[in-house]
């Protein structure tokens, strides 16, 4: 089952679509694999770059984890107006349920100012973990 989330702040529009990949044994525990592609689009009439990540992770049997970082899946793109970026990653949870939020943080490269971009709460669900 594949849902998407979308979200758009100062022009950059940021859409999400996750996925269940299954789940495997680790240290003797069950864990779930989730992947997520993520479009970036710049909607603005200026050209940005993503600089940094910033993420909570929520996971049903364990503790919000943080996780900060330089660009994504090492890049930091720059998107022109009317382009956008595309990349794909994963997150390993302890429960079939969890769930994603955060920002990226972006330069413009027209006054140079920088600025967030929020990233929708998107959720994670092992089919048979819903009703």
């Amino acid at each position: 089952m594949i849902v998407m989330f979308t979200q758009v702040t100062k022009g950059i529009k940021v859409s999400v679509r996750t996925s269940f990949e299954g789940t495997f044994f680790k240290n003797y525990k069950v864990h779930y694999a989730f992947g997520y592609t993520i479009t970036i689009e710049n909607l603005s009439k200026d050209t940005v770059q993503l600089t940094a990540r910033h993420w909570d992770v929520f996971d049903a049997l364990k503790d919000m984890e943080t996780i900060d970082g330089e660009g994504v899946i090492g890049r930091k793109p720059v998107i022109k107006p009317g382009k956008s970026h595309t990349y794909s990653s994963g997150c390993l949870l302890a429960s079939p349920v969890g769930a994603m939020r955060g920002h990226y943080q972006m330069v413009n490269f027209t006054n140079a100012n920088e600025f967030e971009v929020d990233i929708p709460t998107f959720k994670f669900a092992a089919p048979f973990a819903i009703n």
